[in-house]
């Protein structure tokens, strides 16, 4: 309630949009707890703010709308988790020749106030509502949220304030909040994901008006709990020789999300471009009159593309049928500086693609910071998963505002590919190949057939005739089966690495994650600066954050490993 209590919001810095989900048609459901005075304050107006504001912790913002916290959009495309995470594991491009300039402490400002004086706000305003009217389903929702946003958190910054960022009980602001270390508060959050599901499993005086998520399933808030712990304990498994016990005993309990339609997500109906924006922000960016903001990853696109991947015309759609400097294809100097140039010698003795990728597939190298050509109505922008744009058939259009489903699009925050992923981390832990093959090949298979599923729908006038066929996906299966068959360990870990950033398209919380707990994968296309400084391992401080609270000091630099992460640099710079 960020407006009833500026205090405590000037204290941590240091809207509600009316959104539906699967389950929820009617737009006029929720409103702004920031609007009213406390004695108008309703537990129903705190979660949607709270649930709303959740999902742009991870999705940032597509047209800074003044009733959100997303103020700027910095150098970082949006904002959220997700694309910094994209930006770092290749999976969308980071304009950065090194990584000490990527990002600043001034790019974070607005996930930090988002997270304290949003999320964190709303839920301690909303707690004592909640508790007097025994709301205790409000309670459980916003406990499993506080627990996921603090989580992410650390993942991203390491030791953040949290027993101190927000007293709502006193009524007093703390302007000084010290910083809890990321252990204490990776175990605060399993605590309170405990709470979660004992507040699921009772008798609540009254649902929420509006679950965004799973529409008052309280099973289902269940298995995403005890999903998010098992996440939680796979990702501590190096710091914790308990964790994988843990892990496995929810594993042999079966409650934790294993059918897709089981996904925590959340479902953009791109009911309106503008105060409130409801579309899909990277739609929003990328699907503009003047074209793309936003630059595909050469390196996933190649991967995609050498592979047959089934999923590729999903997730990319191409404004021109030809690259400049492809092979067979004269250069543009105007359109893409790099065709004439010759590829770092890095990338020549890697083998690495360099500028161009054929079959009109146009986007950037890892690292290219060049400026801005006139280019936005003929690169590759996303497709129609997971963002509400077009299917790729070969039309090689330009796009616009209206195009594809106009950004009716979904945001994955736990998926059942994405467990099976994690159980085949697991097995490769323990050394059981077969299960770790096994768990792969399910993950690849739901992924592909979510991606269907959800996209089928969303084609309108395109020519489905370009839409893999069972064959197409069982031969992609198949071949799959054998790179990993026949892969020496290492070779094993980079498959199933490669498989996850895939699968895991506009979700680049859990790749960044997943790729500095193992180091894999190895085939990541290095930075086109030869030297870029090391990988980053967590964020500045947000520069605000630093200024206003005496109890934060800035780090020396973004090599400093989150507590979970004792596992060294990741291989590719």
């Amino acid at each position: 309630m960020r407006n009833i209590n500026k205090y405590i919001a000037i204290a941590v810095l240091g809207t509600t949009l009316a959104m539906v989900s699967c389950e929820t048609t009617e737009l006029d459901l929720t409103a702004n707890p920031n609007a009213l005075t406390p004695d108008q304050a309703n537990p129903d107006f705190f979660l949607s703010s709270i649930q709303e504001d959740f999902i742009r912790q991870f999705e940032g913002d597509a047209d800074f709308d003044a009733n959100d916290n997303w103020a700027s959009g910095g150098n970082t495309t949006g904002d959220g988790f997700n694309e910094l995470g994209m930006e770092l594991t290749r999976i969308v491009n980071l304009s950065g020749r090194n990584y000490l300039s990527a990002y600043q402490g001034s790019d974070m400002n607005d996930e930090w106030a988002n997270a304290y004086q949003g999320i964190l706000n709303d839920i301690r305003q909303m707690q004592p509502l909640a508790e007097e009217a025994e709301l205790t389903h409000h309670l459980g929702i916003a406990q499993f949220i506080e627990a996921f946003l603090m989580v992410s958190m650390v993942d991203f910054f390491g030791d953040v304030p949290y027993t101190e960022a927000i007293q709502a009980e006193s009524g007093e602001p703390n302007f000084n909040p010290a910083v809890d270390s990321g252990e204490s508060i990776y175990a605060a959050s399993l605590a309170l994901l405990n709470q979660a599901i004992a507040n699921f499993a009772s008798d609540a005086a009254s649902d929420p008006v509006v679950d965004f998520y799973y529409g008052n399933d309280y099973d289902l808030w269940t298995k995403a709990a005890n999903t998010l712990k098992m996440k939680i304990y796979l990702q501590t498994r190096l710091v914790d020789g308990s964790a994988l016990s843990a892990f496995d005993a929810i594993v042999a309990s079966g409650n934790y999300i294993t059918d897709t339609s089981e996904d925590m997500l959340w479902e953009w109906p791109a009911s309106s471009a503008t105060q409130p924006d409801t579309r899909h922000p990277r739609f929003g960016i990328n699907y503009q009159d003047a074209g793309a903001n936003e630059y595909m990853s050469n390196w996933l696109m190649n991967l995609m593309d050498t592979s047959d991947d089934p999923r590729i015309r999903y997730y990319f759609y191409r404004q021109n049928n030809a690259t400049p400097g492809a092979p067979g294809i004269d250069p543009d100097e105007e359109t893409l500086t790099c065709s004439l140039n010759t590829p770092p010698a890095h990338y020549v003795n890697g083998g690495f693609t360099f500028c161009s990728l054929p079959n009109g597939y146009w986007g950037r190298d890892h690292g290219d910071a060049d400026g801005i050509p006139p280019d936005g109505l003929l690169r590759t922008v996303y497709g129609v998963y997971p963002v509400g744009g077009l299917f790729d058939d070969d039309t090689f259009a330009e796009t616009g505002p209206n195009s594809g489903t106009g950004g009716n699009g979904i945001s994955n925050l736990l998926t059942a590919f994405g467990v099976d992923f994690m159980l085949a981390e697991r097995a490769m832990v323990a050394g059981n190949v077969p299960a770790a093959q096994t768990a792969l090949i399910n993950a690849v298979t739901k992924s592909i057939e979510k991606v269907l599923a959800f996209s089928t729908p969303r084609l309108g006038s395109a020519d489905a005739s370009f839409a893999p066929s069972a064959g197409d996906i069982s031969g992609f299966i198949n071949e799959l089966t054998i790179a990993f068959d026949e892969a020496d360990n290492n070779g094993k870990w980079d498959i199933i690495g490669e498989q996850y950033f895939v699968a895991h398209f506009g979700n680049g919380v859990e790749p960044y994650n997943f790729y500095r707990r193992t180091n894999f994968p190895t085939t990541l296309q290095p930075n086109l600066e030869p030297n870029p400084d090391v990988f980053i391992q967590s964020m500045y401080y947000p520069t605000d954050a630093v200024n206003n609270n005496s109890n934060i000091t800035q780090k020396a630099n973004q090599q400093q490993p989150v507590f979970w992460d004792d596992n060294g640099v990741p291989p590719a710079n």
